[in-house]
């Protein structure tokens, strides 16, 4: 298995003083990691994948791996035509909703006309999707439907399921997961808190996760998201779980001029 980690821009949020988007990445770079690109700010309606925002999101994470979160207001083909090409220009995957792709949740698949333009169009730009959230059995069987899908698995979704355990989506989506959610809870609420939250998932769960991702050997992107505290706790603390107890390999090293890089907004 060949694992890298991003972490999403979801960190950032409810900051009293934000930093810029620059700040954003040199601040995630300077710690070995990637970033995950939400398409909006919170509270703002401009998608930062529109063509006219492409010079400055190419210039910013340059030399980053990089992966997207598609549109949630319902994109037109145009729109995901857009964001395609944004996810080509920038070598990443694009992580969507069945919602996005116009699939409606349910135990059959009617109506997948739009879901087949959209992933044709990102079959011919080789743009990765990875299907995330949902019901498990619809999850699969847009997987059976469309070769190309890969699976997003969310880890704090898989854990408030009340009718499929955490186990039971690892072991139907594993063998096409190419992107990982890495967050907590404390199973009733999607809280994306940093992995290893006291009484939220238990330890055996994720060396699961991880034993099974392992025998699959899948490239994968885990993504580390969350929001509660501020983002150098977040990170600091979600390192700590996942790569000092778990013992997750690939753990992202600080570039050797930053070493004591802070968060620190201007």
């Amino acid at each position: 298995m060949r694992i890298r980690y991003v972490i999403s821009t979801m960190v950032f949020w409810w900051r009293e003083h934000p930093l810029s988007f620059e700040q954003e990445c040199q601040y995630l770079k300077s710690l070995g990691f990637g970033i995950e690109l939400w398409p909006t700010l919170r509270g703002q309606n401009e998608c930062r994948y529109e063509r006219r925002n492409w010079p400055r999101l190419q210039a910013a994470t340059e030399g980053m791996l990089v992966s997207m979160r598609s549109r949630t207001d319902k994109p037109t083909l145009a729109q995901w035509a857009e964001q395609i090409e944004c996810a080509r220009m920038l070598d990443a995957r694009i992580v969507t909703e069945l919602e996005s792709l116009d699939i409606l949740h349910g135990p059959e698949l009617n109506g997948t006309d739009f879901a087949a333009e959209v992933i044709k169009m990102a079959d011919a730009q080789g743009v990765t999707l990875c299907l995330e959230n949902g019901s498990l059995p619809t999850l699969v069987n847009v997987g059976k439907r469309f070769e190309s899908i890969r699976y997003c698995l969310d880890t704090g979704h898989a854990n408030i399921d009340p009718d499929h355990s955490f186990r039971q989506y690892v072991d139907a989506l594993a063998p096409r997961v190419a992107h990982l959610h890495l967050t907590d809870n404390y199973g009733q609420t999607d809280d994306h808190e940093p992995p290893g939250l006291h009484g939220g998932i238990p330890r055996r769960d994720w060396n699961y996760l991880l034993e099974v991702l392992d025998k699959n050997d899948n490239d994968i992107v885990g993504s580390f998201e969350m929001c509660p505290c501020t983002p150098s706790v977040m990170i600091r603390q979600a390192s700590e779980y996942v790569f000092d107890v778990l013992k997750w390999p690939s753990r992202p090293q600080k570039e050797p001029d930053h070493a004591g890089s802070t968060y620190n907004p201007l």
